[in-house]
């Protein structure tokens, strides 16, 4: 072993190279070791995360302070699933076992000259098998003769896989893998075994994290483990994520071909206007700070794009459109990221989630969203949903230049093949032989063939057909096409293994305007191929059209952004922490110049209420959790929905808006029905009697019989309205009326620069539950403004009459 070590440093000095050589050779070992203890510390703690899931959440939950009746409706925990998983695994493990060794281990030595010595000598799928850590049925959004599931998988196994390859090891000890993977049982069928195929496939890119064993450690250096994790990635992407699909039939004689490549639900066109109060990532000596250079990248599923550049601007405007393909909604969504732009790491500025179901709902969405995981920023965007249409009169070429229609490509097969170049005979090219060459060997072998396909600047490949005259590729592509009546589709054929072309087409798009339901379903004929060669094609054209929105539907506007990751575990350094779903609130939108006109200063009308001025509505919910001071536990009852008072107006709606709705979507509530909020109209625009939202506190409120006090837990509010350009740093102010006293006073934590903040603190008034029941709440969310500002100070107020409630049970509502 010394020798070994000894060895390199002997031959650098027999070579004479300098000491550098060995200084980088020596950070190269060092980093590939910090590597490796990486891999394994992440492994390590997954696996104690596994171990004792329950306490590794219930820590999480404290640590984030979240109410105790945080509950996830949309997501279902399926105990009896993994207990079936981890009964099955071992049988599991011995069937995938038999098929490495008989099915994999064949195919990888007939890959390559260099393969064929391959053999699996250690195969262990471990004790751990994967979890289903929830599952999301979907029934309104989709057809009543399919069902689908989510499925959010994690896997931390301590599987081993080893292999040989002429006298190298190669191998694997233990992986990591969450993802959400989607199964689709349809179609729906009257007779057994009433589905008819399953099909599956990942939402987004899953997260994969492989401990390499043997030589494949080398995979580990720094550099080669960023690409050989990519690779990985994207070899998995290109078959088990959209719009790749895996379709299983299970009923004999089913036609799965319109299951593997359904038409796409839509188009979705994002035009990127404009950023706002970006925050400021460069800095000189690490004290005087610059402007950035912010770009975005803009993804939805496995297509990417990047903006332009902006230098030195924290109000960039980049005015680009960009078209993404939606294949699945729900499910898909559309991220946004900004960033810094330097010449080492680009420094990350913030990002935006939305939800393309309330774009397909809504049609067409222009706002202004705030940024999520940053102090500062707002993006203004304008999303327009494009469904796909057989009509051609929609199909009138854009003056702008953008996409009128889409071209489906579903790539089935070919036929008679040559086996190169010189083997066809069409037109005036004869047939070639030649003879005595060292080549001829190899040119006799059928082709390892695959397709580039080309509609304008853009081209699109196929996988490979490895040593077949009829390959069979059974892919889908899709083309964005600006003037159907010009355009054309470009075919060639190439073999991998030599830089020629098998055969060739051109196909005008206009062939498929003849068609009523422009689709052409055939063979076509190769050109610079042999006589009898085809290849067999599917093409769907479809126009992009843009429809009006409904006008009685309340648009999702700002709402349409998620405030939460998508996925149900999230990466900190070694340890995994567990995030909620996010929850889409149906409220009205409210544009930036609406928020802006609402932020102007007004007169101070003080702390007092008038109740004459005020509207109410009740806001109906679902359920209610109480606080239980003494031991700690939530219970949730219904109540009946309390009866709107005398003389309560109902709040107007505004022209632009259409309808108006204080209350969200009782889908989106937890709450128990009880008295309606009187909403202060002191800082409010009136306009021909009508009234702006300013947003909703969710608060819960129960009397602590043990403690004789009255127990008010602010968690926090949502779409407040801006007082000023700059942001707002709210808390909230509580009295318990009529005692106005200072001291008496309650009031939360300031946070700063957000219209969503988040609270979870709990106040108590010590009275008596009958001087309760005749006090009123008085709860204020205001501004902490500089003290010579001339910005609002008050957002919003709320009175609660306690006389109307049931304290002893107690609420919870928005």
């Amino acid at each position: 072993r010394a020798l070994l070590w000894l060895g390199p440093v002997y031959l650098a000095g027999y070579l004479g190279l300098s000491g550098s050589w060995g200084r980088l050779a020596l950070a190269l070992w060092l980093c590939w070791g910090l590597n490796r203890r990486g891999k394994r510390d992440r492994l390590a703690a997954a696996f104690a995360l596994l171990e004792d899931e329950r306490e590794a959440v219930c820590r999480g939950l404290a640590a984030r302070h979240l109410p105790a009746w945080v509950h996830f409706p949309d997501v279902e925990r399926v105990e009896w699933l993994n207990k079936v998983l981890v009964q099955a695994w071992p049988y599991f493990g011995t069937i995938m076992e038999k098929t490495f060794k008989e099915v994999l281990e064949p195919k990888i030595r007939a890959k390559s000259v260099h393969l064929k010595t391959c053999t699996f000598t250690k195969i262990h799928f471990g004790e751990k098998c994967p979890r289903i850590n929830g599952i999301k049925a979907y029934t309104k959004e989709i057809d009543r003769r399919q069902v689908t599931l989510d499925l959010q998988i994690c896997y931390i196994g301590d599987c081993e896989i080893h292999m040989d390859i002429s006298k190298f090891n190669l191998g694997m000890k233990g992986v990591q893998l969450y993802g959400t993977l989607r199964v689709i049982l349809e179609p729906l069928l009257t007779d057994a075994p009433f589905v008819g195929a399953v099909t599956l496939f990942f939402m987004q890119k899953p997260h994969l994290e492989i401990n390499w064993a043997g030589m494949s450690n080398l995979l580990d250096v720094p550099g080669i483990n960023v690409m050989s994790d990519s690779l990985i990635q994207d070899f998995i992407a290109s078959r088990l994520v959209l719009p790749n699909r895996i379709t299983v039939p299970l009923k004999k004689n089913m036609n799965i071909a319109h299951l593997r490549f359904p038409v796409p639900q839509g188009v979705i066109r994002v035009h990127l206007l404009e950023a706002e109060n970006l925050v400021q990532k460069d800095n000189f000596l690490g004290a005087i700070r610059g402007k950035s250079d912010p770009y975005a990248l803009l993804r939805v599923g496995t297509t990417q794009y990047r903006s332009k550049t902006v230098s030195r601007d924290l109000n960039p405007i980049w005015n680009e459109t960009f078209e993404f393909v939606v294949h699945e909604v729900p499910g898909q969504d559309l991220e946004v990221d900004l960033y810094d732009e330097d010449p080492d790491k680009d420094d990350f500025m913030g990002s935006l989630l939305i939800g393309l179901v309330d774009v397909m709902n809504d049609r067409t969405v222009d706002e202004w969203f705030p940024l999520s995981k940053t102090t500062s920023g707002h993006l203004h965007l304008k999303l327009e949903w494009l469904s796909l249409v057989n009509d051609q009169e929609k199909l009138h070429e854009d003056k702008k230049g953008l996409s009128t229609a889409i071209l489906i490509v579903y790539l089935d097969c070919a036929f008679n093949l040559p086996k190169n170049h010189f083997e066809y005979s069409n037109g005036d090219c004869g047939a070639k032989k030649i003879k005595n060459n060292k080549y001829l060997k190899k040119m006799e072998r059928d082709p390892s063939s695959f397709v580039l396909l080309t509609v304008g600047n853009k081209t699109q490949k196929s996988k490979t057909c490895n040593f077949s005259k009829d390959p069979t590729w059974g892919q889908a592509f899709t083309f964005f096409v600006h003037s159907a009546h010009s355009q054309s589709l470009h075919i060639e054929i190439k073999d991998k293994e030599r830089d020629s072309a098998l055969g060739t087409a051109v196909v005008c798009l206009s062939h498929l305007l003849k068609d009523p339901n422009m689709t052409l379903d055939q063979r076509f004929q190769l050109d610079h191929s042999s006589s009898d060669s085809f290849i067999k094609m599917k093409l769907v054209l479809r126009a992009l059209n843009v429809e009006e929105p409904d006008p009685q539907r309340v648009k999702a506007g700002v709402n349409a952004s998620k405030q939460g990751p998508v996925s149900v575990t999230e990466k900190a350094g070694n340890q995994q922490k567990f995030v909620s779903p996010p929850q889409v609130s149906k409220v009205p939108p409210m544009s930036k110049d609406s928020a802006a006109h609402e932020s102007l200063p007004k007169k101070d009308s003080g702390e007092d209420l008038d109740t004459k001025d005020s509207s109410a509505a009740p806001v109906p919910s679902e359920t209610m959790s109480g606080l239980d001071e003494a031991e700690g536990k939530q219970n949730g009852e219904h109540g009946p929905p309390s009866a709107l008072p005398s003389g309560a107006a109902a709040v107007p709606t505004l022209p632009v808006l259409q309808e108006l709705r204080v209350a969200p979507s009782v889908t989106s509530l937890g709450s128990l029905p009880s008295s309606c909020f009187e909403l202060s109209s002191s800082n409010l625009d009136i306009h021909n009697g009508t009234e702006m939202p300013l947003g909703e506190i969710q608060l819960t409120v129960r009397y602590a019989s043990i403690r004789q006090s009255l127990v008010v837990l602010v968690n926090g509010c949502r779409n407040l309205v801006p007082s000023s350009n700059r942001g707002v740093d709210p808390y909230v102010r509580i009295y318990l009326l009529p005692d106005r006293r200072w001291t008496s006073r309650k009031k939360t934590s300031v946070k700063k620069k957000t219209l969503n903040p988040q609270y979870d603190e709990k106040f108590e008034f010590f009275e008596s539950l009958e001087n309760v029941k005749k006090r009123t709440l008085d709860i204020a969310v205001k501004n902490s403004r500089p003290f010579i500002s001339q910005e609002r100070k008050e957002l919003g107020k709320v009175r609660i009459d306690l006389s109307q409630e049931d304290l002893i049970k107690g609420f919870a509502q928005w």
